[in-house]
């Protein structure tokens, strides 16, 4: 089936990513292909040294194809220098990582607009209140890092990934340091920024029952695609991982 070109948020075309030369070169993406679609949830998964990272770090600007192309919007990457990339960064993709990333001497409602400060771009006020509540931390706003528990941390880091409303937001882990409790209330609301908001995510994870939270799961094994499902859930997650792990 063939994809408009309008209706994708973000796109690998035969994407190979060689780390070293030689004897010792290693192969973390083997001509990878995939389509995201605009307003989607998608996982990423494989066994480890699959390359999921990689890939995720390729799509979303943060590390360089050896050959092939990546495209957000109708962006190039390969084609833009550091400085179109920043931008690019910048203005149409949000980042949500396993480690916060929040700078410790904000707050929280600074750490929130930050992407957009150093834009020099004004809040969309009513927005970014949105946001706020519906990840219910309004009454942390005035709180720096150090005051809130991690699950608060990884809330105030996905509504700074959602404040700018980017094009495309890239999620590695993000769930990965926290209780089940805060997992799920965060996975809850990456859900609800899809479905409510319109949003598109891709998210890397190891973990069956956070990707059960997507749409789509891409599975990775040797550098390609091995596998897919559409509307997944844990089981038939784990049952296509132990397919791929034999």
């Amino acid at each position: 089936m063939t994809i408009a070109v309008e209706t994708l948020a973000a796109r690998a075309i035969d994407a190979v990513k060689i780390y070293g030369e030689g004897p010792a070169a290693v192969t973390a993406l083997d001509g990878v292909s995939l389509d995201i679609e605009r307003g989607r949830f998608i996982a990423i998964m494989g066994p480890s040294g699959s390359g999921k990272s990689t890939l995720l770090h390729c799509l979303a600007g943060l590390d360089t194809l050896t050959s092939g192309r990546v495209y957000i919007g109708k962006a190039e990457l390969g084609g833009l220098d550091d400085k179109e990339l920043t931008i690019l960064r910048r203005e149409k993709v949000g980042f949500v990582f396993q480690a916060f990333n929040l700078i410790p001497t904000l707050t929280a409602a600074e750490n929130i607009v930050l992407p957009l400060t150093i834009g020099g771009r004004k809040p969309d006020k009513a927005w970014v209140d949105t946001v706020v509540d519906t990840l219910g931390i309004g009454d942390r706003l005035t709180h720096k890092p150090s005051e809130l528990s991690g699950g608060q941390q990884q809330r105030v880091a996905a509504a700074r990934a959602l404040a700018s409303q980017p094009e495309i937001i890239f999620a590695d882990e993000p769930s990965g340091n926290l209780d089940s409790n805060s997992g799920r209330e965060l996975l809850s609301f990456l859900q609800r920024a899809v479905s409510d908001f319109g949003q598109t995510i891709v998210m890397v994870t190891h973990d069956p029952i956070a990707a059960s939270y997507s749409e789509r799961v891409v599975f990775l094994a040797d550098g390609d695609i091995a596998d897919e499902l559409s509307d997944p859930t844990a089981d038939r997650i784990l049952d296509s991982m132990k397919n791929l792990e034999r």
